[in-house]
């Protein structure tokens, strides 16, 4: 297994992609004019109380005000997360002008404004810290008990005493001693800066940002199967560099300068990939495929057999396709970045080995996943559901934006709809007030179908109406768009 991270680096934008074997897995971007906030620290003001919400609008110094759930404070005793039954009055723990120290869980989305927390965490390499309060954990992820006991003495010999608490990162398997007491030392010293900070600035006010995008790729997936890190910008590997020297030193040397004359995305067409990740549909190498439909309320993917055949019996063709569907889910969950709640329709399978069996492999596909994810068993109609945590905008809400033509519903409408819809709208003006003639303006399209299947229908209307009626073609508006305008 070849692992690889490019990134490619600009002034206005920065992308990162995440390879294996020459296949493109994830993709992160960030630009300029919509950094990323998650992980950021600000010193927020409370500007409106819904106790019918449990939930508080914080002003953080951005466009829209934020987020912040009774579930998400953390209480007098120390606690945050509390279920709802539990949970003490919002009105008891906020009051409209108070001052609190918040951190962005996720990333405005849509109209929604970024959702925030008061439980802070500040990550590192191999730690995450959680001030005052205090505890050890491991990462799930790190499975053998031995390493587990191993890592958790270690930092709590460390601790200087019980006011923080530390989780260990999937990346600390194999640490030592040294390097985790670096990390600790680090985390320490920069929660020491952004009290500080809390306590000088006014809000609402940014205390602490998260790190650049290229290095967050750095800290977040540097892992040993990652064979090498190469970069198209000297600034960008500098800072690289640096980071790493100071944290992660076995690293260093995989980091590189990409010099080619080719853009570094062409090295394996990941533009392309891109562009095939803002499809809907996702063709499998037998010949089946998925559609994937991405709303606000959830998304959607279908499975479909398409041209794949098979060699034996229906039901193993089914069960092929839906072993193939399995991986190509997990992939595209991870490059599309999609989150929320997520309904996958397999084909239907009658026997319950098969459905256990792509279960499997949906799972194991999954394990490569770095965003939390839950799977349901299948529902009484046969679907998959699942749900992935979303911190940030989808690849095609970051890349994309509504489409003015159709206003999001992603279709438009016929020549001949819009056909007789001019002609309604004619019939409407001459019933309502006189005019010399009219002039339609309106789509190639439909001023083509106008003067042709549908010339009879125009002759009848100039002969109720007793006045010419005349076709504009316009190339460049939508076609569901016309005017029809009295002369």
């Amino acid at each position: 297994m070849k692992e690889e991270i490019l990134i490619n680096a600009t002034s206005r934008e920065v992308r990162a992609a995440v390879l294996d074997n020459g296949v493109v897995q994830e993709l992160l971007v960030e630009r300029v004019s919509r950094s990323g906030l998650l992980g950021n620290i600000y010193k927020g003001r409370v500007s409106r109380v819904l106790p019918g919400m449990q939930a508080a609008f914080i002003d953080i110094g951005l466009q829209r005000t934020a987020f912040l759930h009774a579930s998400d404070i953390r209480n007098p005793n120390g606690q945050e997360g509390i279920a709802p039954l539990n949970q003490p009055d919002i009105r008891k723990l906020l009051r409209e002008g108070d001052e609190l120290l918040v951190q962005v869980l996720k990333e405005p989305l849509g109209d929604k404004g970024a959702r925030l927390s008061t439980a802070i965490t500040i990550p590192s390499r191999y730690l995450v810290m959680l001030p005052q309060r205090p505890g050890t954990g491991v990462s799930s992820r790190i499975e053998d008990a031995d390493e587990r006991k191993r890592l958790k003495q270690v930092v709590e010999s460390f601790m200087p005493d019980a006011t923080h608490g530390f989780i260990l990162r999937t990346a600390a398997e194999g640490a030592t001693e040294e390097a985790l007491s670096a990390d600790m030392d680090f985390l320490l010293r920069l929660w020491s800066m952004i009290r500080d900070a809390t306590l000088n600035k006014t809000a609402p006010c940014l205390v602490h940002a998260d790190l650049p995008l290229p290095v967050r790729v750095i800290r977040d997936l540097m892992n040993r199967q990652i064979e090498r890190v190469l970069v198209d910008s000297r600034e960008c590997l500098a800072s690289l560099q640096e980071f790493t020297r100071n944290f992660m030193p076995e690293f260093a040397s995989v980091i590189e300068l990409y010099e080619g004359r080719r853009p570094i995305f062409d090295l394996y067409s990941i533009d392309d990939e891109i562009n095939r990740a803002l499809d809907k549909k996702v063709e499998l190498k037998s010949g089946g495929y998925l559609i994937i439909e991405q709303t606000e309320a959830m998304t959607t993917i279908d499975v479909n057999t398409g041209g794949y055949v098979g060699h034996s019996t229906l039901e193993d063709t089914i069960f092929r396709t839906n072993l193939e569907a399995a991986a190509a889910v997990a992939r595209q969950l991870r490059l599309r970045n999609l989150g929320g709640i997520i309904i996958i329709d397999f084909i239907d399978m009658q026997t319950d080995t098969h459905r256990r069996q792509v279960m499997e492999a949906l799972e194991t596909a999954l394990m490569a996943d770095h965003s939390r994810n839950q799977i349901s068993h299948v529902s009484p109609l046969g679907l998959v559901e699942m749900t992935r945590k979303r911190t940030r905008e989808s690849l095609e809400h970051t890349l994309c934006e509504q489409c003015p033509a159709c206003n999001g519903r992603g279709h438009v409408k016929t020549a001949e709809t819009v056909c007789y819809e001019i002609f309604r709208e004619i019939l409407r003006q001459h019933r309502q007030f006189p005019f010399g003639e009219l002039v339609v303006l309106a789509h190639d399209d439909v001023v083509e179908l106008m003067l042709d299947e549908e010339s009879g229908s125009l002759a009848e209307l100039e002969e109720l109406t007793g006045r010419p009626i005349r076709l504009q073609a316009q190339p460049m508006v939508a076609q569901d768009s016309f005017d029809v305008v009295p002369m």
